[in-house]
């Protein structure tokens, strides 16, 4: 079954769309691509997975960093196929999903990527509220009732245009790597077991 051959879906234009002008300098360029790379790497650097590595590291020490390597070695190889699927065929791979498969089984893929999306955000709900309580002190439902807020918040944003979106993402994961930064700082990992983590082991 080939592509339709309708329009593209002009919701998603300001995400999916990166004008770029070949005339300015190699610098210039790669910052019209900084903003969206930033909405996909906030995927991998947000509190539900700040909480849960936390928890696994706490737990199992260094024994897991190999299932977060190859985690992470998965899911580069993951985007850099919708990237090359997207330069393509012009498409993300909902609309390709859509156009290669039948009705029944987009609709299958589509319930399929709620409950993951549900999932994954009931971990950052979650983890921001922990969040919340080890910094402040702020009760669980507490933690909860503003972490719904700053998504309507984030809504709001992207009413008024995606570089909002862009500008507070790259703010937050700015936040994040400073935070990581000192946290190695005062942790001072040792490296002999850090490197032996890496590898898979029973």
């Amino acid at each position: 079954m080939g592509w339709r051959q309708e329009s593209r879906d002009e919701s998603l234009s300001d995400v999916t769309r990166i004008e770029v002008n070949y005339s300015q300098p190699a610098w210039k360029r790669f910052m019209a691509f900084l903003g969206p790379g930033a909405l996909v790497a906030v995927g991998y650097m947000d509190p539900g997975n700040w909480a849960t590595s936390i928890a696994g590291g706490s737990a199992y020490g260094y024994t897991l960093l190999s299932m977060v390597l190859i985690s992470s070695l998965m899911a580069i190889y993951l985007q850099a196929l919708s990237a090359r699927l997207g330069i393509a065929t012009g498409r993300d791979l909902a609309q390709a999903c859509r156009d290669h498969f039948s009705k029944p089984t987009g609709i299958l893929l589509w319930l399929s990527a709620e409950v993951a999306i549900i999932a994954t955000d009931l971990a950052e709900v979650i983890g921001t509220a922990i969040a919340l309580n080890l910094l402040f002190g702020l009760p669980l439902i507490i933690g909860v009732c503003l972490t719904v807020a700053d998504v309507l918040l984030i809504l709001l944003l992207q009413n008024k245009g995606f570089k909002y979106i862009e500008a507070l993402v790259i703010t937050l994961i700015a936040t994040i790597a400073v935070a990581f930064l000192f946290e190695m700082i005062f942790s001072k990992p040792e490296l002999a077991p850090l490197l032996g983590g890496l590898v898979p082991s029973r």
